[in-house]
């Protein structure tokens, strides 16, 4: 073997040892919680959201005189998308409702971006928030008979 073969060989092996990058293992995490800077731009899109849509100004017949919860905000890392969780007081037709805050989406954020101090303001997505029914499924089941009976006693299958 060559000198230069010699010496890309061993090259090439030390190269493959070296760690990755700090950037590289940030890519590489899928699931990772959000920021703190994140978690406040989210606090004050849902603020500022909540202050435009108790307004009243949407023309949409599907959103005017409706009082809506929005539960959470949760922005992107890069913070250019946001998705809402929103639900309608009383439940009612979600699909039509989600329908008709997707078609106000681009008013919704010239009105948050008038109201917040945001360099840039993200796109709103909007998504039904799903833990309130969750709440009444399991609060359904804790009023079950067989439930109550079983917290009265204080035990499971190990108590006394």
């Amino acid at each position: 073997m060559s000198s230069n073969a010699m010496k890309w060989k061993r090259c090439s092996a030390s190269f493959s040892a070296f760690p990755l990058h700090a950037r590289d293992l940030r890519t590489m995490r899928k699931s990772r919680q959000p920021s703190q800077r994140q978690l406040r731009v989210g606090e004050a899109l849902r603020h500022a959201l909540v202050d435009v849509l108790a307004q009243g100004g949407l023309r949409d017949p599907a959103l005017r005189d409706k009082s809506i919860t929005v539960s959470e905000v949760r922005v992107s890392p890069d913070l250019k998308n946001a998705k809402a969780y929103v639900m309608p007081l009383g439940g009612g037709d979600a699909e039509d409702f989600i329908a008709a805050l997707r078609r106000a989406a681009p008013y919704l954020r010239g009105a948050v971006a008038r109201i917040t101090t945001l360099k840039h303001t993200p796109k709103f997505s909007f998504e039904i928030d799903r833990t309130f029914l969750r709440a009444e499924e399991v609060d359904g089941l804790l009023r079950r008979p067989q439930v109550a009976r079983d917290l009265r006693c204080g035990g499971g299958e190990n108590g006394p």
